[in-house]
């Protein structure tokens, strides 16, 4: 056991020794004065936090100096009723504090008291039992943010792992100073007790114990018992006073003077106001000799504040463009102009608002929801969504760009709705003609008087944030085979390793290299099939891996694997499935048409052929559309992949399934066949 170990437990058992064994007078003095400096080196050190967890032991500090508080009144109390005496600290406090007057000792004291029970302790428990309570409520909140930056590549899984044990430590702090604040206000309680006590037990005890008269006896302990409670209460207003600064500070950035000077005597101009205040006081009877002193203080501080902020803003404008120039004159500035991001949302300045938190945007917030709801509805992590205005840019414009380059564009207006009619036109619903930039379709701009009525006609009303949410979830999905490289996918992979490993260990690299395995994840993303189940998708890659590298042969097998994902995604409650179904001429027709090559196989089909195609196809697409149900071709698994490439380029929406992606159970209607 260490040297500082073994005088911790000496101690403590030493505190509650003294409750029991009588101690010398010369010793009370001692102790006397270690309490006091204990308490004063407790308030400094709270004082010099910048954190409640800086001084996460204080409960326990609170609960041992209460104790030896108590001890060391238990011990001053039996030597004045044994000795009529407690030593030189006692007797200086009870004489010097109400300068050799009894009554206004005892009236310095109840103040004191009065101070210490209704003013800082009441004030204190009630803080620390709020703060304990709030820590607790905003403990859910916090680790979703956590999760959300660790999602959004703010933080990595360390940094994550130490603020979660930060806020635990945070609410185990909080919940344990809202216990120790009933040691401070126990104490004061037991303070007042012991009062009477001394007063009345020692009045007793000097008359009939020590043959003092009525007025020696009520002198002496008067004194005894003042001087007692002196000595005790400074220390614990000390220590309670700490605990006020603990439990108050939840929100500082430094210590106490730091916060003091940096926040109270942050604006010189409000000195001004103060300065002026005080001097126009002095005009009444109070007197210009007590209040333009101060005034003038005041203002000269107020003067030397200003001058120094002015020095100090010209200081850091100095060093922000001593950086820039730096930065451009360094070799890494141009490095870095190499780097593209893979997406980027940029907004004219009229949009500003949209990403301002300040003026009550909550674009950032929806852009972390969207990352989430693409890694669950399509297993794809979606990198960092750059965020940035754009000068050149009309001011109610936003593009987003893939890569650099520009993939879609819109327009909104922020005072406005966008609606959407529900097939017929209401000629009383009056707005500035627009087309909905997600899906292209006829929509107005309404104001906030016609917004009732537009929904009381049956149109569709959105906000702008949810219009710009929409359209970049909407292209965040039809692009997502162009956002997984083999970067994305090696941490994909490396994800699934962690709970899979021998699956893992064998597919890569015996069987396939992670850019195979790349390949095949973005073209099922390509057609909108969800990657989620990669453990589904690497068990399929492992088994038809050994005979086959080619990516699109791969994928068919891989989606066959994926059947009742592909089944309740184009039939959720397992409906009829009415698809538009190939048929036997032009299966074979592409059967034919396919060329073998040693770097894989590819259509080869004749100008004409594949115009007729594109023209048949698009008779039942359209009609399909009309009768409002989702497009779907249905083929033969052989040519599945041929015909999604022949129609990926005018009709990329339209899926193109094959009978051994959808489940038995699953009844299908064909409502077209497609023929050349």
């Amino acid at each position: 056991m260490k040297a500082k170990d073994l005088f911790i437990i000496l101690g403590i058992i030493g505190i509650v020794l003294m409750m029991i064994i009588p101690i010398p007078i010369f010793l009370i003095d001692l102790l006397l004065i270690l309490n006091i400096s204990i308490a004063l080196m407790i308030l400094l050190v709270a004082m010099n936090t910048k954190e409640a967890l800086d001084f996460s032991i204080f409960p326990a500090i609170l609960l041992i100096t209460t104790l030896f508080r108590l001890a060391l009144s238990v011990s001053t109390t039996r030597s004045i009723l044994q000795h009529a005496e407690a030593g030189e600290v006692i007797a200086t406090f009870g004489s010097w504090v109400g300068g050799g007057e009894v009554a206004i000792g005892f009236i310095v004291f109840l103040i004191l008291v009065v101070v210490q029970f209704i003013v800082i302790t009441k004030g204190s428990e009630r803080v620390a039992e709020v703060a304990a309570r709030f820590t607790l409520d905003a403990m859910p909140g916090k680790q979703m943010s956590i999760d959300a930056d660790l999602n959004s590549g703010l933080i990595n899984e360390q940094q994550a792992r130490e603020r979660r044990s930060k806020i635990e430590k945070e609410a185990d702090f909080y919940g344990a100073m809202d216990g120790a604040s009933k040691f401070v206000k126990g104490d004061a309680i037991a303070t007042i007790i012991i009062l009477i006590i001394n007063l009345i037990g020692g009045f007793i005890v000097g008359m009939a114990m020590h043959d003092m008269s009525f007025g020696e006896s009520l002198e002496t302990f008067s004194i005894l018992t003042i001087g007692d409670g002196l000595v005790a209460q400074i220390p614990a207003l000390l220590i309670s006073t700490a605990a006020g600064l603990i439990v108050t500070r939840a929100a500082s950035e430094g210590n106490l003077s730091d916060d003091i000077t940096g926040q109270l005597l942050r604006y010189p101009k409000m000195l001004y106001i103060a300065a002026g205040t005080i001097a126009v006081l002095g005009l009444t009877p109070i007197g210009i000799l007590s209040t333009w002193p101060y005034a003038i203080i005041l203002a000269i501080g107020a003067y030397l504040m200003q001058k120094r902020l002015n020095k100090q803003q010209e200081q850091e404008e100095l060093l922000v463009e001593e950086q820039q120039i730096e930065e451009v004159r360094s070799p890494e500035s141009v490095i870095s102009l190499l780097q593209v991001d893979p997406i980027e949302f940029e907004f004219g300045y009229g949009l500003i608002p949209l990403a301002d938190t300040q003026q009550g945007g909550d674009l950032l917030d929806r852009i972390i929801m969207i990352r989430r709801q693409c890694a669950l509805e399509l297993g794809l992590v979606v990198p960092v969504i750059r965020i940035r205005d754009n000068i050149q840019l009309k001011p109610n414009e936003y593009v987003i760009k893939i890569k650099g380059n520009t993939v879609a564009r819109g327009d909104l207006l922020l005072n406005h709705y966008l609606a959407m009619s529900p097939g017929f036109e209401d000629d009383s619903v009056i707005g500035i003609e627009t087309t909905e930039p997600a899906f292209g379709l006829p929509a107005i701009w309404i104001d906030e008087a016609m917004k009732e009525r537009a929904e009381l006609s049956g149109y569709t009303v959105v906000d702008p944030p949810s219009v710009v949410a929409t359209h970049l979830t909407e292209i965040i999905k039809r692009h997502a085979h162009e956002l997984i490289g083999r970067q994305e996918a090696k941490m994909l992979v490396e994800n699934v390793k962690e709970s899979y490993p021998a699956l893992v260990d064998e597919l890569i690299p015996s069987i396939l290299t992670v850019g195979d395995v790349q390949k095949v994840l973005a073209k099922l993303l390509k057609e909108k099939v969800s990657i989620r189940d990669l453990v589904t998708i690497f068990e399929s890659l492992a088994d038809h891996g050994a005979y086959t590298k080619d990516p699109d042969i791969l994928t068919e097998y891989v989606r066959q694997s994926l059947s009742r994902q592909i089944t309740q995604q184009f039939s959720p409650g397992g409906d009829t499935l009415r698809v538009i179904t190939v048929g036997p001429q032009l299966e074979k027709k592409i059967a034919e048409s396919v060329q073998q090559t040693d770097q894989g196989s590819y259509i080869a089909l004749d100008p004409i052929s594949t115009q007729q195609i594109y023209q048949k196809i698009g008779e039942h697409v359209s009609r399909q559309i009309q009768s409002g149900q989702q497009p779907i071709v249905l083929a033969s698994p052989t040519i599945r992949m041929y015909l999604r490439q022949i129609i990926e380029r005018t009709m990329q929406e339209v899926p193109v399934l094959s009978y051994s992606e959808l489940e038995p159970n699953i009844e299908v209607q064909s409502v077209g066949v497609v023929n050349l």
